[in-house]
């Protein structure tokens, strides 16, 4: 629909004051209600909350996680923890026993987490941080930790408090517990500026 050009003002010296007031009012209401318009049909085009829930990979600097840290990145509504590992934590992983699937044959994880340490670069676990029975939270217990739920020459690891499994810090679960499987082990890749990609991987999966 055409519209008709707006007719000039008149001259402010031939127009009333009240007038003059009142149509520069209208005017900066008017730029204000095109604002409001714009500012939601810009943002419709961000992520939604549901989109991102649904598995939009996320990215982190692994970098900022100090050694013998937990960091925890939300992927798909999930807490997955990025650690870096210790070379003391690395030493716990080589030779242990009583584990209920030692080398991760179980087709639970991607292939670069078949290893002992079940990552691509040792020093960098990143796993779901979900107990494989039931969904609870595991803890971190390190090396020494009072805890009575862990034996005696507890190298440190995981452990879930709701119904006692144990990982050792390759998240690989011990024989005899209530977790039926390893912690997973996400789809992920490192890019080339070093930051940490959660969700996707040079497989295309995610």
């Amino acid at each position: 629909m055409s519209h008709a050009p707006a007719l000039p003002l008149p001259p402010e010296s031939g127009m009333d004051p009240d007038r003059r007031t009142w149509l520069l009012a209208s005017g900066a209401m008017g730029v204000t209600a095109t604002a409001a318009v714009a500012v939601p049909f810009v943002a419709s085009f961000a992520p939604s909350e549901r989109a991102k829930a649904q598995g939009a990979a996320v990215t982190m600097d692994p970098a900022s996680v100090a050694a013998g840290e937990v960091r925890t990145v939300e992927w798909r509504g999930q807490p997955v923890w990025v650690m870096r590992r210790t070379p003391e934590m690395l030493a716990s992983l080589e030779g242990m026993s009583d584990l209920a699937d030692p080398a991760s044959h179980k087709p639970q994880q991607p292939h670069y987490a078949t290893n002992t340490h079940r990552s691509i670069k040792p020093e960098l676990f990143v796993t779901v941080g979900i107990c494989t029975h039931l969904g609870c939270s595991p803890v971190t217990l390190n090396q020494g930790t009072s805890n009575p739920s862990v034996p005696a020459d507890w190298k440190g690891g995981f452990f879930c408090p709701c119904h006692g499994s144990t990982f050792d810090f390759a998240g690989r679960v011990f024989n005899n517990k209530p977790a039926p499987t390893n912690l997973v082990v996400p789809p992920h890749q490192y890019l080339a500026d070093g930051s940490l990609l959660i969700g996707e991987d040079d497989s295309g999966a995610a």
